[in-house]
């Protein structure tokens, strides 16, 4: 088996220990900083200037965890389904996305294969994973992994993960791959001891930034896009979610971003199938989806924290932190984001104090991800909670309305659609004591920054944590829960029969509101979707035949007049 490894880092000599017996490298003679020979095929490690054994920084699996061998993956041997799946692009979609710890008890991709028959009848076209690469201990969210061209075996390890792919396939369901790019985990990232992965030159929330401009940048990038060709490649993953974009800092003329897309373009036309990137952004610069041609990055959408942020000011009247930018007049928010994409858009943002943003493209609105709640936006509050703790079935209704119904890319996080009661908590499960020390007081003194009393912050390595934030199975068949799973399937149905409800043109797009009422109405070509997040009953304009509803409403000549917490999609 021939075996080969970036090691520009090695002064003297690297060697392969396969199965523990050494086995030397040579260099190569053409790729400056590469080694490479032949060695028997095993578990195997790179051992560098005599050192101690290391995984391979392009290993395919590491069955033994982040600090184990690696071991090689016959991508060829797996027997995909014969199915009619040819993929499908992003525009008209609706997104689920769903962390595979959690989303079952077992929390295995088998087990969450068991469950697609759930996101059919819901009527998503596309189900996104959270990031599945190797991490310390079984539990975790997986934004600390390491080795990106591996996978998580508590999960089910490569072989899972393609069994799941193919299963969704055969169900006609798309698959995204949430991947980072920005970062690795502090723990079992052996990186650095290879090659220049990361550069002193940018800083990010994380340290040190990966190497994107520096010297030795071009291997790095190729290892990322590499990874992220895999993926696609022997995965058949659909496309792939970027985590945190604007931390990938680069100074290259030809941006990270736009080479990469370049060559996921590439591998979409050789493999005849849609592919595509959707990424995470605090820029608010409409060039990361713009196509390249017209001076952008190319990638197919970006998530919009900014509709997010002005829909859960209006549902909750929250106003803290960054909620204050949006908090003073939130169903405006609403209204500016459902016509301009983008709140922030050059203007002054309060939380950042200063300008930020830019104008988006109006006719794209399909290029930005529209979503009421996220494993970040529920994750990162200090308990975990859910919008469905704090809001009436009737409010939750209504933010599902506005998000279903808008003319961006719909999302659900995994349990919305029913008004999940289980919280989604930060969990770790590092076995290194002093990181899981860290970890844990870094929480605990962030939040206690902000009034939390330190023992009421969950401890992120407590097996409980985890537990709580496993999703009940049982609630989608009860209550209130089933009423709203009814609302959800109904709203997507409506968006998939009606290409009004699809329309990505902003400047198509309506919105009459009363602040001081609380009623909103979106237009959107022939329907109406109208809101009413007041205290009282509100008369608002929407003439026509209500086609679907939560919630009292009653018709008073040309206006609908909905009771407190209630929707209705009219249709003149």
């Amino acid at each position: 088996m021939r075996y080969q490894v970036w090691a520009p880092n090695a002064a003297e000599r690297v060697e392969v220990a396969v199965d523990g017996a050494h086995h030397p490298l040579a260099r190569d003679a053409v790729r400056a900083g590469w080694w490479q020979g032949e060695a028997p095929a095993g578990d195997y490690a790179f051992v560098l200037d005599g050192g101690r054994p290391m995984p391979d920084p392009r290993s395919p699996r590491q069955p033994h965890g982040p600090d184990g061998p690696s071991r090689a993956v016959d991508h060829a041997a797996f027997n995909w389904s014969h199915t009619g799946w040819r993929g499908r692009p992003l525009p008209g979609a609706v997104l689920y996305e769903l962390h595979i710890g959690t989303f079952t008890a077992a929390g295995t991709f088998e087990a969450a294969a068991e469950r697609l028959d759930h996101l059919v009848e819901l009527g998503v076209d596309f189900v996104e994973l959270m990031p599945v690469c190797p991490f310390p201990g079984k539990h975790g969210w997986g934004y600390d992994g390491v080795s990106l061209w591996a996978v998580h075996e508590p999960y089910g390890g490569p072989e899972g993960l393609k069994r799941f792919v193919d299963a969704a396939h055969r169900k006609g369901l798309g698959v995204i791959l949430d991947v980072v790019h920005n970062h690795l985990g502090p723990a079992g990232n052996y990186l650095p001891a290879f090659g220049p992965y990361f550069t002193d030159r940018h800083h990010t929330p994380w340290g040190s930034a990966v190497n994107l401009d520096a010297p030795g940048s071009d291997e790095v990038r190729a290892y990322l896009i590499g990874s992220a060709l895999g993926w696609l490649r022997d995965y058949r993953i659909d496309g792939l979610r970027l985590d945190a974009v604007h931390a990938l800092a680069d100074d290259r003329a030809v941006h990270f971003l736009e080479e990469l897309a370049t060559e996921v373009d590439r591998l979409a036309v050789a493999t005849n199938r849609p592919l595509f990137l959707v990424a995470e952004s605090d820029l608010n610069d409409p060039r990361t989806t713009t196509p390249r041609e017209a001076g952008g990055q190319g990638l197919a959408a970006q998530w919009s924290d900014d509709f997010h942020h002005a829909l859960h000011c209006a549902l909750t009247r929250e106003s803290q932190g960054y909620y204050g930018d949006f908090a003073a007049a939130p169903l405006a928010a609403v209204a500016r984001t459902l016509t301009r994409g983008f709140f922030h858009d050059g203007g002054w943002s309060s939380f950042r104090g200063r300008h930020h943003g830019r104008p988006f493209p109006p006719a794209h609105g399909h290029r930005l991800l529209g979503y009421l709640q996220t494993h970040d936006q529920v994750g990162n509050r200090a308990l975990g909670d859910r919008i469905s703790t704090s809001l009436s079935p009737g409010r939750l209704a209504c933010g599902a309305a506005l998000v279903l119904t808008s003319p961006f890319t719909p999302m659900l996080f995994m349990g919305e659609e029913w008004g999940a009661s289980t919280p989604w908590q930060y969990f770790t499960d590092h076995t290194d004591p002093n990181l899981a020390e860290a970890v844990r007081a870094g929480r605990r003194r962030e939040f206690a920054e902000h009034g939390w009393a330190a023992d009421s912050v969950p401890d992120p390595q407590e097996p409980a944590t985890v537990l709580r934030s496993v999703l009940d199975w049982t609630e989608p068949r009860r209550g209130p829960h089933r009423a709203l799973l009814d609302w959800s399937r109904t709203l997507i149905r409506l968006r998939r029969e009606h290409p009004e409800l699809t329309d990505p043109d902003l400047a198509a797009v309506r919105v009459e509101f009363d602040e001081d009422a609380g009623w909103l109405v979106v237009h959107r070509g022939p329907y109406r979707v109208a809101v009413n997040l007041g205290t009282a009953a509100a008369a608002v304009p929407a003439a026509g035949e209500v086609v679907a509803a939560f919630g009292g409403h009653r018709r008073s000549g040309d206006r609908l007049t909905l009771d407190p917490d209630s929707v209705a999609v009219v249709r003149r």
